[in-house]
This record gives C-alpha cells, sequence and structure tokens, in this order.
C-alpha cells in the first residue's frame, strides 16, 4: 500500500497488474475501505486479465485523511481521482464503480473527461427513499452528534471509529472542526442528495452526462432495490443514450440480499459477488 497527498488530503492506494497495462481504478460504495472483501478480489482478477488496477481509499474512508472540504463530499471524492490517476501517471482510465462509487465516477468523469478512458457502473444510487436515506447516513449523525456534545463526540462516532484506528490523524482533523460552522457544512452536504425533477444523480446535472462521451456500461439496478432503483439505471440511460445496458452477473435481490451480511471474519460482505463482473469489465474494455 501506498500513500500520496492530493490537494493536501492523504489517500491510500494499491496498484495490481503490469506497469504501462490499461488501467481501471475501482471505487466501492459507502464509507468502506478499498480491502473490504470482493474489493481486491476484482482487482485481481481484472490485473490476471491483463489490467493495471487502481485501488484507493477515497477521502473519508480506510486510512485515508478525513476532509470536510469540497461543495460535497462526493465532489470532493471525484475530483480527487481524477487528481490521483493523473499523480500516478496512469493515463485514460476505466472507471469501474457501484453504488456510491458509481456516483463518484460519474462526476469524475463529467469533471474531467479528458483522463477517463471508459465508464463500468452498477448500483447507482437513487429514488427517493435511496437519496433520503444517503442524507442520514453521510451527514445527519455527524450533524447530530455535534449539536449535542461538539466535536468530541463526532469523534467518537461508530461512523468514524475505523478511519481514526487507521490514521489516527483523523481525530485531531475532526476536533479542530467548529461545531457550528460543522453543522452548517453537513446541512449543505446533506442538501446535496435532496431528489431533483432533472436528474437521477446528485452531483449530475444533464449538462454534465452530455460531458460522458467515452464509451460506457451500465448494468440494470435490481427490481427491489431501493438503494438503487431500477428507474434510476433507467433514468441514466436515457442520458447517456450511447451506453450499453445489461442485466448484472448476479440476481435481482443481491443488494437486499447482501445488505447488512458480514463474512466470517465479520466484516461487510457487500461487495462479496463483485469478483463476477470481471469478466464483463474486460470485455467491454477491450473493444
Amino acid at each position: 500500500m501506498a500513500r500520496i497527498s492530493i490537494n493536501g488530503v492523504g489517500v491510500d492506494y494499491e496498484l495490481l497488474g503490469d506497469p504501462g497495462a490499461p488501467p481501471v481504478a475501482i471505487t466501492p460504495g459507502g464509507r468502506f475501505p478499498m480491502d473490504t472483501p470482493g474489493i481486491r478480489e476484482l482487482g485481481q482478477a481484472l490485473a490476471a486479465g491483463g489490467k493495471r488496477v487502481l485501488l484507493w481509499d477515497r477521502p473519508n474512508t480506510g486510512g485515508s485523511d478525513i476532509s470536510f472540504d469540497g461543495p460535497s463530499e462526493s465532489e470532493l471524492c471525484g475530483i480527487t481521482l481524477t487528481k490521483l490517476i493523473r499523480e500516478l501517471d496512469l493515463g485514460p482510465t476505466t472507471l469501474a464503480a457501484g453504488s456510491a462509487g458509481s456516483r463518484v465516477s460519474l462526476i469524475a468523469a463529467s469533471r474531467d473527461p479528458e483522463i477517463v478512458s471508459s465508464l463500468v457502473l452498477w448500483w447507482i444510487s437513487g429514488g427517493l427513499i435511496g437519496l433520503i436515506t444517503l442524507a442520514n447516513y453521510y451527514c445527519a449523525d455527524s450533524a447530530l452528534a455535534a449539536s449535542k456534545g461538539g466535536m468530541e463526540a463526532v469523534a467518537a462516532l461508530p461512523g468514524w471509529a475505523e478511519q481514526i484506528r487507521r490514521n489516527p490523524k483523523n481525530r485531531d482533523i475532526i476536533l479542530a472542526q467548529e461545531p457550528k460552522a460543522f453543522i452548517e457544512k453537513m446541512e449543505s452536504w446533506a442538501s446535496f442528495y435532496l431528489p431533483t425533477a432533472e436528474s437521477p444523480v446528485p452531483g449530475m446535472t444533464p449538462a454534465d452526462f452530455a460531458k460522458l462521451r467515452m464509451p460506457v456500461l451500465l448494468f440494470q439496478n435490481g427490481e427491489s432495490d431501493l438503494s438503487h432503483t431500477r428507474a434510476t439505471s433507467q433514468w441514466v440511460h436515457r442520458l447517456i443514450p450511447h451506453a450499453e445496458m445489461k442485466d448484472p452477473p448476479w440476481g435481482a435481490d443481491e443488494w437486499n440480499h447482501r445488505s447488512g451480511t458480514v463474512n466470517a471474519e465479520g466484516r461487510p460482505n457487500l461487495f462479496a459477488g463483485w469478483p463476477a463482473m470481471a469478466p464483463a469489465i474486460l470485455e467491454f474494455t477491450r473493444r
């Protein structure tokens, strides 16, 4: 594992496969780190198929630094991703991602399309309940803790425990925030997830989607998935009409099946099925 500073934020990353091979960057969902089960396995399968694979911890995940800069957390991560690719001199890179990672990758590709060779996306977050849940997941707990107990209470939240354990500097970053300004930031970041009539994906306007002229492969969201609704993936497809849409290599209830499960080591098992994406990613990027 290596570490680099991007805009003053320390980012942990790892590269798999042969230097000079066509690059693919994998971005998981939630605030889950790159060593969550399923992520490395997908990376290894792609590397075995001839790819140079970038695994990384976004700001606020794993061992990377916590940061509250940026108009939203997703935009902070999207900009960090393209700058990371450029700093590592990987060249135009395929962005392969699911859930929050798909949102980050869409934002990254729309802000810096020249560094993105293609997009492969699944579990695109959306829908009224799904987006309201994200505002609560990413912002509400921290804002409420700050209002009741200041930044010490925020640093004590379970949602930041792993980041502080892996990178003790992160506790200092949290404690350095002024509570009132922090609450305002969380309210601003929460408003990012409010559904709109013009776009299914927070941070993306129709004009942003129009910038995505690279090849795009979309996997249909599950019918029973309220976090990543089928209507969301269909709407994204309408906004990227040249994109290829296909069914994922798992059942329609994959998210509901995986959500809340853990493996034998007690670690989240959300992404255990992701290695099954490797054949489709390899086939699509070889065209």
